[in-house]
């Protein structure tokens, strides 16, 4: 509904929009959780839960601002990793098992800016799916 005022201990008036970005901590206090790293080609998303896997916040690059094909970069996987590092720092979580899926190019960035948050990593593992046969092969061309 527009824009509200709001006045200040000094006497100012400010205009605020009723719409601010303000970061959704969790109250519960979580020691150990699992972060899953989904990355593809076009973005890369960091999801953290705790060991019965319910989800406590997730981020992606898409989500971060990044725009077309600079959500699938390596630089914008590390600014994930570094949002999910500081949220997981503000619940206490002291040490996660990662799961990666995926190809793209923010699997090993993401987890490098996570673990640069003083967060220990314990496990990584890679459950990528991958094709035993493929699809059918084309017919042979006749000629």
């Amino acid at each position: 509904m527009g824009k509200k005022r709001i006045s200040t201990q000094e006497g100012e008036m400010g205009t605020t929009s009723g719409k601010e970005a303000v970061l959704n901590v969790s109250k519960k206090k979580v020691s150990s959780g699992i972060l899953h790293v989904q990355a593809t080609f076009n973005n890369t998303i960091l999801t953290l839960t705790d060991k019965s896997g319910n989800k406590l916040f997730a981020s992606s690059s898409g989500g971060l601002g990044f725009k077309g094909t600079k959500k699938g970069t390596p630089f914008a996987a590390s600014r994930v990793g570094d949002l999910v590092g500081e949220r997981a720092q503000s619940i206490g979580i002291k040490d996660v098992d990662v799961i990666v899926k995926g190809v793209g190019p923010g699997r090993e960035s993401s987890i490098r800016s996570f673990m640069a948050k003083g967060i220990e990593v314990n496990t990584i593992k890679d459950i990528t799916p991958v094709p035993h046969n493929g699809p059918k092969a084309k017919k042979s061309r006749r000629v």
